[in-house]
């Protein structure tokens, strides 16, 4: 299925009005339809592969910023540190820790998010409330990084009750922990939602988006 660019446009034009960023998911999909967005005025694409990244990064135009919204794993870090623009699940300290040393490899400092586990599904990765405390707290000793925000992926389910309370639940630890200020930790960004729930994520206080298959269609 090719981009649909009504979408595009109704869904970007909503988004700007409310000042919520818009990440385009265009893992799987074609450098055909990576262009068609970014013609459309587009400019944050999210990929969930290394290898896909980086062989989108090198042929595509230079000012895309490219999000790493996959599980990422720490001897894949290097791959994706020259270049990266964000990286949304970091879900350990040991993976943070990797992060910054590839960073200063490139005399670069990497924003992050710090994914938190909200949902009920086993499957899915991120910090619980108490790993979140000492993450935060292991940050003055690592200058490559910077933490801007946290990250969240709901249940997967079409109960509104629950995604709000999951979504309610990130949000007031973003509020904890926006207060806490440091030089590598100024949380700005709370990612929350995707196709199915942003509506309701941005509801909730989401200010940035993760959408694929309304831009993209299914995979």
């Amino acid at each position: 299925m090719a981009v649909n660019k009504e979408s595009y446009t109704k869904l970007a034009d909503e988004l700007k009005k409310g000042t919520v960023k818009l990440v385009a998911v265009s893992k799987t999909k074609p450098i055909e339809d990576v262009m068609a967005l970014y013609r459309l005025g587009q400019r944050d694409f999210g990929e969930n592969y290394v290898q896909e990244i980086q062989e989108k990064q090198k042929v595509l135009p230079a000012d895309i910023q490219w999000h790493f919204i996959g599980h990422l794993q720490s001897n894949k870090v290097k791959y994706i540190a020259p270049f990266v623009h964000l990286i949304h699940g970091v879900d350990s300290l040991k993976l943070l820790t990797e992060i910054n040393k590839q960073a200063a490899k490139f005399n670069r400092i990497i924003n992050c998010l710090l994914q938190v586990h909200i949902a009920d599904e086993e499957t899915k990765f991120g910090f619980n409330e108490t790993e979140l405390q000492a993450a935060v707290s292991e940050l003055p000793e690592l200058n490559n990084v910077k933490i801007t925000g946290l990250m969240g992926m709901a249940s997967f389910t079409k109960d509104e009750v629950k995604l709000r309370a999951e979504f309610k639940y990130l949000k007031l630890l973003f509020n904890k922990y926006k207060a806490y200020n440091s030089v590598n930790c100024q949380m700005q960004i709370l990612s929350m939602g995707m196709s199915g729930d942003y509506k309701i994520a941005i509801e909730e206080g989401s200010n940035m988006v993760r959408i694929g298959s309304l831009l993209f269609g299914t995979r």
